[in-house]
């Protein structure tokens, strides 16, 4: 006897497919779920995280007592994303003839002679999936002190923000209270002369500046 005719409308492998895209969506969404905590937490990166570097280079000293720029050492805060960390040629520029004795320059000494870099310890480390531009803050009048804080009072650089999601999307939200004329984008002792927040609201209208809350502003 001949079997009748099938009433699947569709073929079996179908089924399969249904079970690894029902594995896929639950895996998909612990992944999400798992990522945005991550980010959104304010324990992501530790406030007050201040390794020991293997030179014991004072900010205190140098950006404080001494007035240099930070533009002197991160040359590239107002040009491209990342704040170069500055080469030994920048420290012997002025340590080739300023106490070049020092047992405490002996690694930048050391590095001058044999070519190797310092290796400096990183203190404010983003996530890898995160995307962020230092010139796009700075050129716009996001002040250095708004996330490293005031560092010209330091003799360790300590991170002082949580750098979380939530706490840039806080300020994506509302940039007002954060936003200065960009030429003083580098310094620390600048305070405005009209209420922070209305100074930036007169900026943002001015300049345009509508921070993006996409997802993919960051997450690229």
């Amino acid at each position: 006897m001949k079997p009748g005719p099938s009433n699947n409308v569709f073929p079996r492998w179908l089924n399969r497919l249904r079970i690894v895209l029902g594995a896929g969506a639950a895996f998909g969404g612990v992944y999400v779920v798992t990522l945005f905590a991550y980010g959104a937490s304010p324990k992501t990166l530790n406030v007050g995280f201040a390794p020991e570097q293997p030179v014991a280079f004072s900010h205190a000293l140098h950006a404080g007592e001494l007035a240099l720029d930070c533009r002197y050492c991160h040359t590239t805060v107002e040009l491209g994303a990342r704040a170069a960390v500055p080469p030994t040629e920048t420290c012997m520029n002025c340590h080739a003839r300023i106490r070049t004795q020092s047992e405490a320059l002996a690694p930048i000494v050391a590095s001058w002679t044999t070519g190797e870099p310092v290796h400096w310890k990183r203190v404010h480390d983003l996530p890898d999936y995160v995307y962020f531009d230092h010139s796009a803050h700075v050129t716009r009048g996001v002040g250095c002190v708004t996330c490293h804080g005031r560092i010209d009072t330091m003799d360790r650089v300590r991170q002082e923000q949580p750098l979380s999601m939530g706490w840039c999307l806080d300020c994506h939200r509302d940039p007002t209270p954060n936003l200065r004329p960009p030429q003083f984008a580098t310094s620390m002792e600048w305070q405005p002369d009209k209420p922070a927040r209305e100074l930036g609201a007169e900026l943002a209208r001015a300049r345009n500046i509508r921070p993006s809350t996409d997802c993919s502003t960051c997450h690229r």
